[in-house]
């Protein structure tokens, strides 16, 4: 049985690098990778961790950024969420939105591990839902209130 709040990590391969914080309180644990590869430019690669984990109860693994490989060498995280009864090899997809191939070294740190609490919620379906002064604005509504969203939230008065 898992302890509460542990996150367990098995290596899959001799170069594969025990997740790490950089300091206290990081809220991630850096990932490494375990292989030498090139995300190319305007492309992309999957880069293996050389690791299988499993996270405490309660929480999923979201694979991030980092911001340094962002700003210096415009290389971005793609979708990572590893759900706590996944325990295949853990991957992460890099963009590389420069003009230049990136070198991934062994060992380099590649993304960042974040454990985050999830509910998991049982599902209704509903004839409606509550209507909201929000409404279904979306995609920057929030910027500034527009005329129908007034009119929404003066029918609610």
């Amino acid at each position: 049985m898992q302890p509460s709040n542990t996150l367990l990590v098995k290596k899959l391969s001799s170069s594969a690098t025990i997740p790490t914080r950089g300091s206290p309180l990081s809220a991630g644990y850096d990932l490494y990778s375990a292989e030498e590869t090139v995300v190319p430019a305007r492309g992309k690669a999957l880069i293996d961790s050389g690791l299988s984990i499993a996270v405490p109860e309660g929480t999923y693994g979201r694979v991030a950024p980092r911001s340094g490989l962002a700003s210096k060498h415009s290389i971005d995280t793609g979708a990572g969420v590893i759900d706590a009864d996944y325990r295949g090899p853990v991957k992460v997809l890099l963009f590389n939105y420069s003009e230049a191939d990136f070198t991934i070294q062994k060992g380099d740190r590649i993304a960042q591990l974040i454990l985050e609490r999830i509910v998991m919620a049982p599902i209704l379906e509903v004839e409606d839902l509550d209507v909201t002064a929000r409404g279904s604005g979306g995609f920057g509504s929030t910027g500034g209130f527009g005329k129908a969203v007034k009119d929404v939230a003066e029918s609610l008065i």
